[in-house]
């Protein structure tokens, strides 16, 4: 693309936005009712059946719709819950089998686009669609009780916030009949902006509120019958999460009871079916349902927590297969992990492990089949999302969700790998490198991730923006996790408190170093993008060196000052800065990329949505008019209706043109 190209709104009749176009048409053939993607896997009491959503495309210029679906474990087929005619204006999400296996409770928007409420049908899905009574927010998940009498619903006040890997903006608001010029008004104390917990009984047909005004709960959970487990805190801001509690809340009388205060965050609860053990995973975390730490045991009546031995997993998810077994699953490092607990001994065993298999898209998450095994969507680099069943070491797919075109001969020659290198102070760092047939040097792009306390997986390449069509033109792209990242342990995890920007960067150049010294990477053309805090990455590292060609930050911190008093999540800032936006000579200061504009040379393409409140499109207009004022080479391109990260379509192509044109343009490949 010409570099005229970038300032330009609609690139749709561009050669490279059509081959991009193309890509994506290719991984999930719109318009013909293909399930895509997966995800909330669940399994039925019998053992036979999964239930996920699953994603489904009718066209490219528009997001994608979900169902509720059904696969038959042993031959593959897949049930959808439809309802009758016409139902390509709303989306199914969430299928949950009752326990006794007697009626299968969902979500659906089906009444008003994006407010979500319960709904319930038949055990296979097939039978007549049953609303339950409508509530004035918006349900975000459902847990049944272990007697199937009830369900649990985490309900969001209409215009609360959703956390940066929800998008980052908000539930849906009503805004109601107010002229154009009509002001916003925001005074924090909305009550629509809460959480809450509600009761739907399926003897009586009714739902009742159950946590109290003032306490806002963000996930929630059976334990036992008649009690329920919440993740709360005493205010409603994303930021507030970071300082939730646990919670014990009797359904009869609402009395609730505070059972664990973390040292750091916590989430994914879940109470064993006898109502005597309580599961919750403790871990240092940058966002609301990116969890990734250690797995703790509490005894529900005394609130005594104790920590469980999984062998250096750190532990994302778990779900109880009966009162005395607990299935998780985690990572360790590269590997993909799979265990039982049995309560009774305190005794984890290794049930699977594997490093050519990531489960779900953020973190891993699996559901227990009664008999032994899990059932989880796994993905790879080259593998498209699948539905597998996992159980005593064997590894078996029961359901491919690739298409037709990705499955073809020679659609993906790039490989993926794991390269380990040493920091300066000798600490060994780790990544991933995709690398495109042939010899070496490559031009390399580094893509950095977000959190900071998250991980580059072996994921699908439709999750990796552009990496795939960047290694058809010849590019290597390397994705790493430095001290910081989950997957190691909270210690290492921890490392980047109080120094973000510096012996993480350090490890960034690190790894570059490496690839330059192996042959792999061309010292002259090398790019550095990412998301979020890999956004705020991509704009550090090119204050610091001047080796980069290209850069393009999305979704970035800019000015950790204006960052801290705009975001929804200040908190978070304070924590990882070690420090007060009330100070001057501090890293508020000192490790804001807009502070050290007068240091870049590189040409900069700048990705933000405006509807992002995790970090508001605000931070990358600083930066570019930074640049700019600097007489360095910027492009801001921001995303009316996107939120965090730019991951709706069809952003997602129009943003991954940009990006993948900016590289071509810059450090063009040879030949």
């Amino acid at each position: 693309m010409q570099r005229a190209k970038f300032t330009q709104r609609d690139l749709r009749g561009e050669p490279l936005y059509k081959e991009v176009e193309g890509f994506f048409q290719a991984l999930y053939n719109p318009g013909a009712d293909f399930i895509s993607d997966g995800v909330d896997i669940c399994a039925s009491p019998c053992g036979r059946f999964a239930g996920f959503t699953g994603t489904v495309f009718n066209t490219m210029a528009a997001p994608p719709r979900t169902r509720a679906c059904i696969a038959d474990l042993q031959t593959g087929a897949v049930t959808r819950i439809t309802g009758g005619d016409g139902d390509d204006h709303y989306s199914d999400s969430y299928p949950r089998w009752a326990p006794d296996g007697s009626r299968l409770a969902f979500l659906s928007d089906r009444v008003e686009a994006g407010v979500f409420q319960l709904y319930l049908t038949s055990a296979d899905g097939l039978g007549a669609v049953v609303a339950t009574p409508a509530i004035e927010g918006m349900v975000e998940h459902i847990c049944w009780s272990p007697d199937s009498g009830r369900i649990l619903l985490v309900v969001a006040g209409l215009g609360a916030d959703l956390a940066g890997a929800q998008g980052g903006t908000t539930t849906v608001s009503r805004d109601g009949d107010h002229p154009p010029w009509a002001p916003r008004i925001d005074s924090g104390a909305a009550d629509n902006l809460w959480r809450w917990l509600c009761v739907y009984d399926l003897r009586s047909g009714e739902v009742s509120r159950l946590s109290r005004r003032g306490l806002n709960t963000w996930e929630g959970a059976w334990l036992g019958s008649d009690t329920v487990l919440a993740v709360a805190s005493t205010a409603h801001t994303e930021g507030s999460w970071y300082s939730a509690g646990l919670y014990v809340i009797d359904v009869a009388t609402g009395k609730e009871r505070f059972v664990y205060a973390p040292e750091d965050q916590i989430g994914m609860p879940a109470g064993s079916p006898d109502g005597r053990h309580i599961a919750v995973i403790e871990a240092v975390c940058s966002d609301r349902l990116v969890v990734c730490g250690r797995l703790l045991l509490i005894d529900a009546q005394s609130g005594q927590a104790r920590d469980v031995d999984t062998h250096a997993v750190d532990i994302t998810h778990a779900v109880w297969r009966n009162d005395r077994e607990l299935a998780y699953t985690g990572h360790r490092e590269f590997e993909t992990v799979v265990g039982d607990l049995d309560v009774t001994t305190g005794v984890a065993t290794e049930q699977w492990a594997g490093t050519d298999r990531v489960f779900n898209a953020w973190y891993p998450y699996i559901w227990p089949l009664a008999e032994g095994g899990v059932v989880a969507i796994a993905q790879a680099y080259a593998v498209a999302p699948e539905l597998v069943v996992v159980r005593d070491g064997d590894y078996r797919v029961a359901l491919s969700l690739a298409s037709e075109a990705s499955r073809a001969e020679g659609f993906c020659d790039a490989t993926i790998e794991p390269v380990r290198w040493r920091a300066g102070d000798g600490q060994e760092i780790h990544g991933l490198l995709v690398k495109p047939p042939g010899e070496g040097p490559f031009p390399l792009i580094m893509d950095i991730h977000g959190g900071p306390i998250w991980a580059c997986r072996n994921r699908w390449m439709g999750n990796l923006r552009g990496c795939k069509l960047l290694a058809d033109k010849g590019y290597a792209s390397l994705y790493p996790n430095p001290r910081g990242s989950s997957t190691r342990g909270q210690a290492f995890a921890r490392q980047v408190q109080g120094d973000p920007g510096g012996e993480d960067a350090r490890d960034y150049l690190a790894g570059i170093d490496y690839l330059v010294d192996a042959g792999i990477a061309d010292p002259q053309r090398i790019g550095v993008t990412g998301i979020s805090y890999g956004g705020f990455m991509s704009a550090w590292l090119i204050t610091q060196d001047q080796r980069f060609a290209a850069a393009v930050p999305i979704s970035p911190i800019c000015n950790w000052y204006s960052q801290h008093f705009t975001c929804q999540v200040p908190s978070c800032d304070q924590w990882l800065l070690g420090a007060s936006p009330y100070a001057t000579d501090n890293h508020y200061f000192h490790r804001s990329p807009a502070m050290h504009a007068g240091q870049v040379k590189t040409p900069t393409l700048l990705l933000a949505g405006a509807r992002d409140q995790n970090t508001p499109p605000t931070q990358a207009l600083e930066f570019h008019r930074a640049l700019l004022e600097n007489e360095v080479e910027s492009v801001c391109t921001e995303y009316p209706t996107a939120g965090h990260g730019i991951r709706s379509f069809p952003e997602v192509i129009d943003h991954t043109t940009r990006l993948i044109g900016w590289f071509l343009l810059h450090m063009p490949p040879r030949g």
